[in-house]
C-alpha cells in the first residue's frame, strides 16, 4: 500500500528530540529520511540504555530512518552533504544558532540554488530577537515560558513530566512541513519554516496569559485540580486510590450529586448550583465530593461514575500505563534487539514496525548512491 510521502527525500541534520520527532513522523508517512550524524553519533544515543540496551529516546525518535556519519569539517564529507541536499525535497536542521549558515547550509544558501526546497529550522527562540543565540533545552523552556510556574501544587513549582517543549515543537514542525509539501506538490514552490520551542509553549500558555493580561491575575498552582472548573480534580477512594473527575456543566453536577454522591439537594444548593459558585466555594465543593468518594471502593465508584456517565480517570503510575488496556505498542528493531514502544497517536493504514539505525549503518550505501559519478 502506498504511503502519503512515498518518494519524498528528507535530509535531516539533527540531534536530540524536537527535530528527530518531526522527521520520525515524516518517515512514518513514507518519506525517505537520511539522518546526518556526527562521527560519534547523535548525543541522544547516550541519554540512557532503557530500551532493551538502547537509548529510549533514540529508539523512539529515529525509527524508519537511514543514518550516515559525516564530519562536516572535512571537504569531502561537506561535498557529499551538498549533493544530498541538492536532491532533497525537505531539509531539517536544529544546529546551534548560526551554525548552519557558517557551514554554508543556511536557508539563503540552499534555497537560492533550489527555490523548491522546503527548509525547516528548529531552535529554542527562533532566528531573531534578543535570545536567539541562547542555548535552549526542554526544561529551560518550560521555565522560561511560565509552564513551570503554573505546574505543581500550591507550594512548590514542578516541571511537566514529559519533554513537552521538544515534543510539541517536533509535532509543530511536522505539521508545517506537511502543509508545505502539499503546496510544493502543486506549485513546485518551497518554503522556509522556523519552529521554536519557546513559541510552542507560549502558545500553549494562551489561557493563563489572557487571564493575566485581561483579568489581572494568572491562575495559581492547584495541583490535580482545574483553575476554572469545579469539581475537576482527584479524590481518594476508600481503598486509597485517586480518581480524577471532571464536571463540565451544571447539569452534570446535578447528576453527580444525585446519582454518585447520593445527595440530590447539593445539585440545587446555591453554594454549588453553578460552576462559578462551585469555584468560589471550591473547598466546600471538594469536601462534599471527597467525603462521598472516601466511603466508596474504587470499583464501586468507577461503576457509579460509568452508570451516571460522569467523566473520570484513575491517577495511574507509569506501571499502570504499561498494562493499560488502551496502550497501543509496536516493535522498533535496534542494533541490539527489539524495543516495544507506544504507537504514534495518529492511527492510519500506513503505520507499522520500523527500525532505528545504528551510527552510520547506511553510510556505505548512501556514499555510493550520492557519489560524484
Amino acid at each position: 500500500m502506498a504511503k502519503p510521502l512515498d518518494g519524498v527525500l528528507v535530509v535531516a541534520l539533527e540531534q536530540a528530540v524536537a527535530a528527530p520527532l518531526c522527521t520520525a513522523r515524516l518517515a512514518e508517512a513514507g518519506a525517505r529520511v537520511i539522518k546526518i550524524e556526527r562521527p560519534e553519533g547523535d548525543f541522544a544515543r547516550g541519554y540512557d540504555k532503557a530500551a532493551n540496551g538502547v537509548s529510549s529516546y533514540f529508539a523512539w525518535l529515529n525509527q524508519g530512518k537511514e543514518s550516515i556519519a559525516l564530519d562536516l569539517r572535512d571537504p569531502d564529507d561537506m561535498a557529499l552533504m551538498q549533493r544530498l541536499v541538492k536532491r532533497a525535497d525537505v531539509f531539517v536542521q536544529n544546529l546551534a544558532f548560526g551554525a548552519a549558515g557558517r557551514l554554508g547550509l543556511g536557508a539563503d544558501d540552499l534555497r537560492t540554488k533550489r527555490p523548491e526546497l522546503i527548509y525547516c529550522s528548529v531552535s529554542g527562540f527562533g532566528s531573531h530577537g534578543p535570545y536567539a543565540d541562547r542555548k535552549a533545552y526542554d526544561l529551560l523552556m518550560q521555565a522560561e515560558s511560565g509552564i513551570v510556574a503554573t505546574s505543581g501544587g500550591p507550594g512548590e513549582m514542578g516541571r511537566v513530566g514529559a519533554s513537552v517543549a521538544d515534543i510539541g515543537t517536533g509535532i509543530n514542525a511536522f505539521g508545517a512541513i506537511s502543509a508545505a509539501l502539499v503546496r510544493q506538490a502543486r506549485t513546485r514552490e518551497g518554503a522556509e519554516i522556523e519552529v521554536a520551542l519557546f513559541d510552542t509553549l507560549a502558545e500553549w500558555m494562551t489561557v493563563p496569559l489572557l487571564h493575566h493580561d485581561y483579568g489581572g491575575k494568572a491562575p495559581g498552582r492547584i495541583g490535580l485540580a482545574h483553575p476554572s472548573i469545579a469539581p475537576y480534580g482527584a479524590f481518594e477512594t476508600a481503598d486509597g486510590n485517586l480518581v480524577l473527575i471532571s464536571i463540565q456543566s451544571d447539569r452534570e453536577w446535578k447528576v453527580l450529586a444525585a446519582d454518585v454522591l447520593e445527595d440530590a439537594a447539593l445539585g440545587d444548593d446555591p453554594r454549588f448550583a453553578t460552576n462559578n459558585a462551585r469555584v468560589t466555594n471550591r473547598a466546600a465543593t471538594d469536601e462534599a465530593v471527597g467525603a462521598a468518594f472516601r466511603r466508596m471502593t474504587t470499583p464501586a465508584l468507577r461503576s457509579a461514575l460509568d452508570t451516571a456517565r460522569i467523566a473520570y480517570g484513575q491517577v495511574n503510575e507509569v506501571a499502570d500505563l504499561s498494562n493499560h488496556p488502551h496502550l497501543r505498542r509496536f516493535d522498533v528493531a535496534t542494533e541490539v534487539g527489539t524495543a516495544r514502544i507506544p504507537a504514534s497517536a495518529s492511527q492510519s493504514d500506513w503505520t507499522g514496525p520500523a527500525r532505528a539505525p545504528g551510527i552510520n549503518s547506511h553510510g556505505t550505501a548512501i556514499r555510493a548512491e550520492f557519489s560524484e559519478t
